[in-house]
């Protein structure tokens, strides 16, 4: 099993001078410290116009210093939006491979399309075309990661001329592909797409075994046909995150975080909003109450807290569920609402002194036994990629110089 942490970079209502900027350097901190301590993916959002719920607008940024600071933990837009009105896919290729070589090859990419209207709307995207725009999109930014030149491309959702995008990336052909899941639909479309699933829904480890026979059935079938240059298969499932030797004591650091980020997730996309005048956490709190005792009650009749909130051994079993289900990468939400920084560190450092390591020890066995099972299936999924034809030497187009040499010749004299 695998471990990463994930960043919206939220900041609830009501705001102080300075709060914004102390969320990304104490983000900044906690992912040095996950570094240090062993976890092996930092992932970052993109949203934009999303206040309160997600203040992440240039994940590019955020994760240039996070490489810049680690030496191993792998950096992941988990996702970068990848439609052309919010980022053009030169842009995005090469903004990938110049992170790439700046991680030293740390790099993991995930495609994403955007939901609410605030985004949608902002950038002039039809609702119905996302999700067309963005696997298109995507398709072509493997495409200028690797090919050299890139013969240029004239499609629905964007057209662009012959040119070599460079830099190009450390990692050949190009960083691991994912795509951010939401449920059983969209996992099947990142299966058929060869790419990682990003799966930010908060399901148990009924629902997420069933991803998973999803997600591998559709793998190793001929509907598996990749839009990058290799297959990628994983699975990543979020969840909460809080560990304390006293249940109760991290019920009341995450219970509340956990439950604003689901509240806003919904809010976002069924209520009106009036830009610059969000009250997401002001309504979350009033529809809420103080509900942490009433929870923590409810636990004490419980063997085990299976939410990922809870004392060592809770989240011990929690993980061991999701392993038993087929998941490959645990991805834990330790920012969220009002968490506190002092106590996601302290959860960090709790939970790789006492669970972590049991799980790391087998990581090696489990993941060669995979890709030997797996091995097959892939290469038949890449014997059925379509390829985008590169060019001749005499096909390249030769881009004309703007001012002529005759007309250069008159100048000069």
């Amino acid at each position: 099993m695998r471990f990463g942490i994930f960043y919206e970079h939220q900041l609830p209502k009501p705001w102080n001078e300075g709060d914004e900027a102390r969320l990304f350097h104490q983000a900044l901190e906690q992912v040095v410290l996950a570094d240090r301590l062993g976890y092996d993916y930092a992932w970052e959002v993109e949203h934009h116009f999303l206040e309160e719920y997600s203040h992440s607008s240039a994940p590019e940024v955020f994760l240039s210093a996070c490489a810049a600071l680690t030496k191993t933990i792998r950096v992941g837009h988990g996702i970068r939006q990848v439609i052309p009105n919010y980022n053009h896919p030169a842009r995005t290729a090469e903004g990938l491979a110049t992170l790439d070589i700046i991680s030293k090859g740390r790099l993991e990419f995930g495609i994403g399309e955007g939901a609410t209207r605030l985004e949608l709307g902002g950038f002039h995207i039809p609702a119905k075309e996302k999700r067309a725009l963005a696997i298109e999109a995507g398709e072509q930014i493997a495409n200028m990661m690797v090919m050299d030149p890139y013969p240029g491309y004239e499609g629905p959702g964007f057209s662009f001329p012959c040119r070599n995008v460079v830099p190009k990336p450390v990692q050949k052909p190009h960083p691991p592909m994912w795509m951010a899941c939401t449920n059983r639909d969209t996992i099947k479309v990142a299966a058929s797409l060869g790419v990682g699933a990003l799966a930010f829904s908060f399901v148990n480890p009924e629902e997420a075994k069933n991803w998973a026979e999803i997600y591998y059935g559709i793998i190793k079938s001929d509907d598996c046909v990749p839009i990058g240059h290799a297959v990628n298969a994983n699975l990543a499932m979020v969840s909460n995150f809080s560990v304390h030797h006293d249940r109760a004591e991290a019920i009341r650091r995450g219970q509340e975080g956990f439950e604003f980020f689901g509240y806003a997730v919904n809010a976002l996309v069924a209520h009106d909003v009036t830009p610059g005048r969000s009250s997401l956490f002001a309504d979350f709190q009033k529809a809420r109450g103080n509900r942490d005792e009433e929870i923590i009650a409810a636990s004490k009749m419980a063997e085990r807290n299976a939410n990922g909130i809870g004392t060592p051994d809770d989240i011990r079993a929690h993980i061991h569920a999701f392993e038993d289900a087929g998941v490959d990468q645990v991805i834990f939400l330790q920012q969220a609402g009002r968490n506190k920084h002092e106590h996601i560190c302290a959860s960090l450092e709790l939970f790789a002194a006492e669970v972590m390591g049991e799980f790391k020890a087998e990581v090696a066995e489990r993941e060669a036994k995979k890709a030997k099972t797996l091995a097959p299936y892939i290469a038949a999924a890449m014997g059925r990629k379509k390829w985008m034809k590169p060019l001749a030497d005499d096909e390249i187009p030769v881009v004309k110089a703007s001012v002529q040499r005759a007309q250069v010749n008159n100048e000069s004299r």
